[in-house]
């Protein structure tokens, strides 16, 4: 991130800097300087204002979120998905601690709760080190497991949904149709790519591990790792995915009937939800409503850097020369040069991309209704910053052979590139 901000702000002054001494403005028009500088000021101002206006949004889905936590949705959700982990991960025994703790990070991630996932995936990774034969080598199970991380299981993108609600969407929830759709699309693929990377680099047999304790999990996270440990029984889990794949033709037909209560459904739905769990809803939801309030102002800083970068760019006007260039090329297939910048960063920065999806969609010449708006949010929730979570993932443990986890994630991350453009391209013609 550090190379590529850099990258940005220097292209943007050495583009500036060279119309300035060969283009020649109109009298009452300001030099590229000047417009560089002024576009620098008024961006770190938008950016406060943009993290502002997102408090009360933020406020409100962390809110709900907590009470779906607070009434256990995520055991819920582990115990259903329980049966597949099993048999996608047969070298990881079923009743390990390692299996508890990925079913629990998956099943947040699911629900876009990134803070609880990370936690979970930190722990998965450690207990997957116990399994391990050969200490600072990638497994096929850990390798398996961050590729479909990469690729972001995600059932409801709460954040993106609120930065399209304070961007002035008329239809806020209209991306999830279309995240449904890419992220079990590029999931698939993120599976299926680990399966078959793994047969190009093999890994000494881990079956008959010896298995190692760990004393480092706090009884709260023990007590939770082993609530995930019972299943449904198997066809609950099958009719439970059937009614998640039917989601995406409902979606295609009534999509548009049945958008406007979205939003009203998921609030009424996890309030009831936490009070038939006999959950202090009003409590909860105002301890949620705290940690978003929190969240949206440790945003700041971030959303300041990226959108005066690409501020600074789009003012020099080596942004309007990037989009000329590549315009012809990327939009026969879907993706407008304008949302190329968000495809690439996505992998490199969450809040990077973050802040490019904010001046995307908030641009007015854009919108977040938009082809191009739909889509970037589209990317937001159904792709994962690839390079964060193989850095906190595989540092938490001191991996360095990374084997073919690169080339999965990477992998996922262009499915779920492909998808998102495909998705949209259904779901909105």
């Amino acid at each position: 991130m550090n190379r590529i901000f850099l990258i940005i702000v220097l292209s943007a002054v050495c583009y500036a800097g060279w119309k300035q001494f060969t283009v020649q403005p109109a009298a009452d028009l300001p030099s590229p300087m000047e417009v560089l500088s002024s576009a620098m000021v008024d961006s770190a101002g938008g950016a406060v204002e943009l993290a502002i206006g997102l408090v009360g949004v933020m406020t409100l889905f962390l809110g709900l979120m907590k009470i779906a936590e607070a009434g256990g949705m995520l055991t819920i959700l582990a115990r259903l998905i329980r049966p597949l982990m099993a048999r996608l991960f047969p070298e990881v025994p079923a009743d390990h601690p390692a299996m508890g703790a990925m079913i629990l990070n998956l099943s947040a991630n699911a629900m876009g709760l990134g803070n609880a996932a990370t936690p979970f995936g930190i722990r998965a990774m450690q207990e997957l080190e116990t399994l391990n034969r050969q200490p600072g080598t990638a497994t096929n199970a850990m390798v398996l497991f961050l590729a479909i991380n990469t690729s972001s299981v995600t059932l409801l993108p709460t954040g993106v949904i609120a930065l399209r609600a304070t961007a002035g969407s008329t239809d806020p929830a209209i991306i999830l149709p279309t995240t449904l759709f890419a992220t079990i699309c590029s999931t698939s693929v993120a599976i299926l790519a680990a399966k078959l990377y793994q047969r190009i680099s093999p890994l000494r047999d881990t079956h008959q591990a010896d298995e190692k304790k760990t004393d480092s999990a706090n009884p709260g996270e023990i007590s939770t790792l082993k609530a995930a440990q019972g299943a449904y029984p198997i066809w609950v889990s099958i009719m439970a995915l059937g009614a998640l794949a039917t989601l995406i033709p409902v979606a295609v037909l009534f999509g548009k009937g049945l958008s406007p209560w979205i939003l009203p459904g998921l609030m009424a739905g996890f309030l009831v939800f936490g009070a038939l769990r006999r959950v202090p809803i009003y409590e909860v939801f105002v301890d949620g409503a705290r940690e978003g309030f929190q969240v949206a102002l440790r945003i700041i800083p971030y959303l300041v850097a990226i959108l005066v970068a690409v501020g600074m760019l789009r003012a020099s006007g080596a942004l309007d020369l990037l989009v000329g260039a590549l315009s012809p090329i990327t939009r026969p297939f879907g993706l407008p040069a304008e949302a190329l910048p968000m495809a690439l960063m996505r992998p490199l920065s969450g809040s990077g991309a973050y802040a490019i999806l904010a001046a995307i969609i908030n641009d007015p010449l854009i919108g977040p209704d938009s082809y191009t708006g739909i889509l970037v949010s589209t990317l937001q929730g159904s792709t994962e910053t690839t390079f964060y979570v193989m850095a906190v993932y595989f540092g938490a443990v001191q991996v360095k052979r990374l084997r073919h986890a690169m080339a999965a994630a990477l992998t996922a991350d262009a499915a779920g590139v492909i998808f998102a453009v495909l998705a949209c391209w259904l779901f909105l013609g």
